[in-house]
């Protein structure tokens, strides 16, 4: 069929390797997706608690 169509000629092992690899990197891509979302909201998290910390007083300085 592929022959009479013009177009290559693949062996099954070589598709399910294939198949495997795409499966893996899609889990990985899944897992990276999340970290990066994990690392998104901690880093608005330490945005947040950053912004709530009163800041020392220059004229409470006692460094003259």
């Amino acid at each position: 069929m592929a022959v009479q169509a013009d177009e290559e000629v693949v062996a099954a092992s070589r598709v399910r390797e294939l198949e495997t690899r795409v499966r893996d990197l899609e889990r990985l891509l899944g897992r990276k997706t999340l970290e990066v979302e994990v690392l998104k909201e901690a880093l608005a998290a330490a945005r947040v608690k950053k912004v709530a910390w009163p800041l020392p007083s220059p004229s409470g300085s006692s460094s003259r």
